[in-house]
């Protein structure tokens, strides 16, 4: 079939043509929004493996907030950047937005005050600002980055509500922030919920990023509520084939579905991968199941040389020879202990290995001394493209 009318939209975070299996994380956080204006919406982190939609999640709830009026500011965290750095430029261009309405001009100019006095205590550079406009002296300007970035996300939600709107904060990948930088950004949320004021945080990240929020706060686990986005049941992996396939009036075999839910697992983005593949392998309606199987051959092979290979060359040889033990004992999770046996190493000795490849987002721990990988399939990966050791030759006697 014509390539250029596919549907199916693989790739980092690209918005689906159908978003099957999320309509109760996209309603209770629609609730949360709608009673952010009023201060009363409780924030919320998204947790789940590569894959899943978390970012596709995130952006649509990005554009469900700004439907409501809110001021909707959308970032990804990275392992480089601090926590300041990342939010001085949105948290300014929405001030200059406040600005200019009458009601809350006075408000979003002292709010722009204080962000200069914010990033002068954080080093971050501001970039040109209208003449005229100085720094609060005394008002998030201390350098403590719990205290300061509370009180600039205040007084920024002071502004947003002389305006009637809320103030929606919306981060990726947060698993990448720093223990400092999360403790504050929880801090100030549980503070301005406690002012009643109209600011709502909704973070995303692998699952590991539950136990960093409550070893950086203790209250964390009651603060936020906890959406798990994993694989989609095989109902909705069928919706999310199906459904696209239809309103291009196109059919398709019962048992061809069958082969892409079982080949994906459930995963929505390999889900689209198998869908374009399978668009494009297809001549025409209805699509067989030997379409289907041309698609897996042609999915696995860009799923390896993109996706997969992007994260398996980011490893040290010694992590490669962690991840390998790994995927020797199958898709996991596995006991440390039976990792470093596999490895024919001490638990101690390949701690640190474990440690590096969990804060590289590689792996994360389901439950105490149990690893796994955060990339779903990542084990299968790793067999097809590490070559086989060829057996030892015995020597003669």
């Amino acid at each position: 079939m014509n390539p250029k009318e596919n549907p199916f939209a693989p790739g980092a975070g690209t918005q689906p043509p159908q978003l099957a299996g999320r309509t109760a994380i996209v309603t209770d956080a629609e609730v949360a929004i709608a009673r952010a204006r009023r201060g009363l919406g409780k924030s919320l982190l998204l947790l789940g493996l590569r894959g899943v939609g978390k970012t596709v999640l995130l952006n649509r709830l990005a554009e469900v907030a700004r439907s409501e009026g809110c001021l909707a500011l959308t970032l990804e965290a990275t392992e480089a950047q601090r926590l300041p750095e990342m939010l001085v430029p949105p948290l300014r261009a929405a001030l200059f937005q406040l600005s200019r309405t009458e009601r809350a001009a006075d408000r979003a100019n002292r709010a722009l005050a204080v962000l200069r006095s914010f990033a002068a205590a954080f080093k971050v550079k501001l970039g040109d600002v209208e003449v005229g406009l100085k720094p609060e002296p005394g008002t998030a300007d201390s350098g403590n980055l719990e205290f300061d970035l509370t009180a600039l996300l205040e007084t920024i939600a002071e502004a947003a509500r002389a305006e009637q709107r809320a103030l929606v904060l919306l981060i990726d990948e947060l698993q990448f922030l720093g223990s400092g930088d999360l403790a504050a950004l929880i801090v100030a949320t549980h503070r301005l919920g406690q002012k009643n004021l109209p600011f709502l945080f909704i973070g995303a990240g692998l699952p590991q990023l539950a136990a960093l929020a409550g070893e950086a706060k203790s209250y964390a686990e009651r603060l936020f509520d906890y959406p798990d986005v994993g694989p989609l049941t095989a109902d909705a992996a069928r919706e999310a084939i199906r459904a696209p396939l239809t309103r291009a009036t196109l059919e398709i075999r019962d048992e061809a579905l069958a082969h892409i839910v079982g080949q994906t697992a459930g995963y929505p983005y390999f889900l689209q991968e198998w869908g374009y593949q399978t668009w494009n392998a297809a001549a025409g309606s209805p699509i067989t199941l030997g379409d289907a199987k041309l698609a897996t051959m042609a999915a696995l092979q860009r799923l390896d040389s993109s996706f997969f290979k992007v994260r398996g060359d980011r490893l040290t040889p010694r992590e490669r020879d962690y991840v390998n033990a790994m995927a020797s004992l199958g898709p996991g999770p596995h006991r440390s202990g039976e990792i470093a046996a596999a490895m024919a190493q001490k638990v101690s000795t390949v701690a640190p290995l474990r440690d590096a490849l969990i804060k590289k987002g590689m792996l994360y721990s389901p439950r105490h001394g149990e690893t796994a990988f955060t990339v779903p399939m990542f084990d299968e990966y790793l067999k097809r493209s590490t070559p086989a050791q060829a057996p030892k030759r015995k020597g003669k006697r």
